[in-house]
């Protein structure tokens, strides 16, 4: 009972305790209470509950008994940290019972191998178990030594084993009662979906096991450390690191297991060293090796010590004894048949190619490489990766690009698993280093074609194809409407002042939930199109340039595209043009208001400073028609309307090139409806609406009441040209909810993804709309780069705070050249001229960008 109803079942046996039973029964009593003490409470108190089990027993002379308590026993101490006292009771548990009882005993110490890491004493042990337990018709017994056999072969990258397994292991659960096990089966099968590639899966069992678990009410530790991993595969190692150190205190708060604490400890290790945190890598790691080895858990102690070396790598640590280190924990992961054991090989040769030991670092890689024909695709990236840096070593340019186009391919592959556009672009960052190899060997004997090639193969993928939509999912619907209502709720009493706890923590509730249930979208792309034609791009140019800033080493390098060729000029320092792009965002945040005026002078040395850092010489070959400037993630926030030889220009910013060309390519739709939406707040109402609306013959007005956020959507769909007066939130700790206010409420970013396509033209006139949040390797979260891929050719969005009452008339002047028939960024252009040349209008002119090619 006490993993059918964990909590009923200790207050049963409470309650067999108060009536002076047995020594028998009381053996029973306490061994549930210890059992549930161990996987949920206090181990000190669990030990205390087992060791008078075993005495009862002894003294009910049940030598049956006896071994089961010895099993359970067993199993408390190898989880408190006394291995060899665990093993001792296991050797006396396996002499005293017999046929069933020993088999009960037999999956136990089988566990208990499993958690030590002794995969293949785990595998010998359930397997002599299976066949006992099913002659005796134990289903219980059998699915849980099924599920356990199914871990171990986890454990050693079996996939296929494990799943035939699981899926023994599930039928037989399904006819039992067994509430816990169930869960636990559930969780298994999220960990069987992320070792063969499957995240979206892997994240929505492991959410249904947790949802399974709270209703028993119990702690999920285990649960955590696999979620963990989930996570860091996906991209969110930040998160991952918060829930370890979370469990870590529940369970240091409650006295538990001693060794899901250092699994913890490792799992919070990793997360950090990949949350770019290389000083509680190690610190986390440290403590979890000392934990490993006192309790004898080798595997596991091998595990954290490879993340232990390649923290300090990360830290700026690099030596011979590293290198001996590295290669001492690959050879032992190697003896293990451990999954990780080529990261640990790929380590020990980038540390040596560090230190020119070139020689070994060539072995060491060549071992590594191995990895990339089969497996999982993180690990056959790790083998590609190996590969590249083997031919880099060698001096095998080519043999470089091939291993990187390949290894590309394989993250590619990977993404069109995921269905949200955030996990998508942090996936990228797993390719980070091979599209950094790739571009360096370019710049050295390819060719600015070549850079651009590769520039482009790995810039704004995830943007690439639309996000996957959930087949008309109920609860994610009831989830965006309530989120709205609540959100609405919570600002109108912050602004009447009145306290609202209770409103946003309900709010978190709902954007956790609304995340989960995006995350958990499988993917259906069949790929990310053909490859980039540099001839095509060149054609389409026409009189006009294309500029695509690269980054490599840390400096910008200015790839120059137009008049039949591509050229390449050195830039600047990426990190000066960050802190001058910075710098200027803060003064036009001032020159939103008045009294500001004294910076206009300052702000314009700044904007010929950034010139000098992201064009060079570049600068004067712009010719004269129009520009598309395609910035790396990290340089979105430039107002490039302030670079001195742009102001005059036609400007309009891509993610890339080949988003470029799409929106190029882009039809609008049948109809030409246009629709004008004013929300509520702002400081002029949206004055420009009623004006705008008379341009446009019948548009479709919404505004007050009918500025709701369903019916906005409706008009959306399929709109020629979509004109959005309203106040604009940026979320930097979560860019999909980034939002616009709307009568009843926020629409979010995960609102504008479910539109069957997006207006073809959007001008979003307020404040901080199109504001992003740099993830993976170069890619955007936010709600211009959702509106993208969805069918938008073109946008113009402000990226810093803008004045309210300045922006009618640059609205009014954009929109009289649209209806004109001119092009996004060539009305932006003209507004931009026909404004008054006071600084407060000058800053909202060059806080506006034009998006795409419309």
């Amino acid at each position: 009972m006490v993993f059918a109803a964990p909590n009923d079942a200790l207050s049963r046996a409470e309650g067999v305790l108060d009536t002076d039973p047995t020594p028998l029964h009381a053996s029973v009593a306490h061994q549930v209470i210890g059992i549930w003490q161990r996987d949920w409470g206090d181990m000190r108190l669990a030990l205390d509950h087992l060791r008078r089990a075993r005495a009862l027993a002894a003294r009910a002379d049940s030598a049956e008994r006896e071994a089961d308590v010895l099993a359970t026993l067993g199993v408390a101490l190898v989880h408190a940290g006394r291995t060899r006292q665990g093993l001792a009771a296991f050797e006396r548990g396996v002499g005293r019972g017999t046929g069933h009882t020993r088999a009960r005993v037999l999956y136990r110490r089988a566990y208990s191998w499993w958690v030590l890491g002794h995969h293949r004493e785990a595998l010998e042990d359930v397997r002599r178990a299976i066949p006992v337990l099913r002659q005796a018709d134990d289903v219980i017994w059998t699915a849980r030594a099924l599920t356990l056999r199914a871990t171990v072969h986890l454990a050693l990258g079996a996939v296929e084993r494990a799943e035939a397994d699981f899926t023994a292991a599930e039928a037989l659960w399904d006819t039992t009662g067994q509430e816990h096990d169930k869960a636990d089966a559930v969780e298994s099968r999220g960990l069987a979906a992320f070792r063969s590639g499957d995240v979206p899966a892997a994240l929505r069992l492991l959410d249904e096991a947790e949802e399974r678990y709270a209703k028993l009410g119990t702690p999920t530790f285990m649960l955590n450390i696999r979620r963990c991993e989930v996570l860091m595969a996906a991209g969110l190692a930040p998160e991952a690191l918060a829930e370890a150190d979370a469990a870590i205190a529940v369970l240091d708060g409650i006295g538990g297991q001693s060794t899901r604490k250092a699994e913890l400890l490792l799992a919070a290790a990793k997360a950090a060293r990949l949350a770019g945190d290389p000083g509680t890598a190690i610190a986390r790691a440290a403590v979890a090796v000392r934990l490993f080895a006192g309790q004898r858990r080798t595997w596991w102690e091998t595990h954290a010590q490879l993340v232990l070396i390649d923290a300090r790598v990360a830290a700026g640590r690099g030596s011979g004894r590293l290198v001996a280190d590295a290669v001492k924990v690959a050879e032992r992961l190697s003896a293990f048949g451990a999954p990780a054991a080529p990261e640990a090989w790929l380590l020990a040769g980038r540390i040596a190619l560090g230190l020119d030991w070139t020689a070994d670092a060539e072995r060491y890689l060549e071992v590594a490489a191995r990895s990339r024909r089969s497996g999982p695709p993180l690990a056959r990236m790790t083998g590609w990766a190996a590969q590249a840096l083997w031919a880099r070593a060698t001096g095998s340019g080519r043999g470089v690009l091939e291993a990187c186009r390949r290894g590309l391919d394989v993250l590619d592959a990977h993404r069109t698993t995921l269905g949200a556009s955030e996990l998508r672009a942090r996936a990228t960052a797993q390719g980070a280093e091979l599209a950094a190899l790739a571009q360096q060997v370019s710049l050295e004997r390819g060719g600015p074609r070549r850079l651009l090639v590769w520039s482009e193969r790995w810039r704004a993928t995830a943007l690439s194809t639309p996000p996957t939509r959930p087949p008309a999912d109920p609860a994610l619907l009831s989830g965006l409407t309530a989120f709205r209502v609540i959100a609405a709720r919570a600002e109108a009493a912050r602004m009447d002042g009145r306290p609202v706890p209770t409103l946003e923590r309900e709010q978190r509730r709902l954007e956790r939930e609304i995340r989960s249930r995006t995350l958990h979208i499988r993917g259906h792309s069949p790929g990310y199109g053909g490859r980039f034609d540099v001839g095509r791009l060149l054609d389409r140019l026409g009189d006009g340039r294309l500029v695509e800033l690269a980054v490599l080493d840390g400096r910008v390098q200015v790839l120059l595209c137009g008049g039949g060729r591509v050229r390449r000029f050195a830039g600047g320092l990426l990190a000066e043009a960050e802190r001058e792009a910075e710098y200027v965002q803060s003064a036009l945040r001032r020159l939103a208001h008045p009294g500001g005026e004294g910076r206009l002078p300052l702000v314009e040395t700044a904007g010929r400073r950034l010139e000098e850092l992201l064009l060079g010489e570049a600068a004067g070959h712009l010719g004269s028609g129009p520009l598309v400037v395609v910035p790396p993630a990290r340089l979105h926030r430039v107002p490039w309307a302030l670079l001195p030889s742009l102001r005059e220009r036609v400007v309009s910013v891509s993610p890339s090139a080949s988003a470029w060309l799409r929106a190029r390519d882009t039809q609008p739709p049948p109809g030409g409806r246009h629709v004008l939406v004013r929300g509520p707040g702002l400081a002029t109402g949206g004055a420009e609406v009623p004006e705008v609306a008379g341009r446009y013959g019948r548009p479709t007005v919404l505004e007050q009441a009918d500025a709701h956020g369903a019916r906005v959507l409706r008009e959306l769909d399929g709109a020629a040209l979509a004109h959005i007066a309203a106040h604009g939130t940026f979320r930097a700790d979560s860019p999909m909810f980034s939002s616009l206010r709307m009568a009843d409420g926020p629409l979010i970013v995960h609102d504008f993804e479910r539109l069957a396509r997006s207006p073809y033209r959007i001008i979003l006139s307020s404040c901080d709309t199109a504001r992003l949040a740099s993830v993976g390797a170069d890619e955007l979260l936010g709600l211009v780069t959702a509106l993208l891929p969805l069918g938008t050719a073109g946008v113009v969005a402000s990226s810093a705070p803008v004045n309210d009452a300045a922006v009618v008339p640059l609205m009014l002047a954009l929109h009289k050249g649209l209806s004109a028939g001119v092009s996004l960024g060539e009305a932006l252009r003209d507004a931009r001229a026909a404004l008054p040349g006071d600084a407060v209008h000058q800053a909202t002119g060059w806080a506006f960008t034009a998006f795409g090619a419309a």
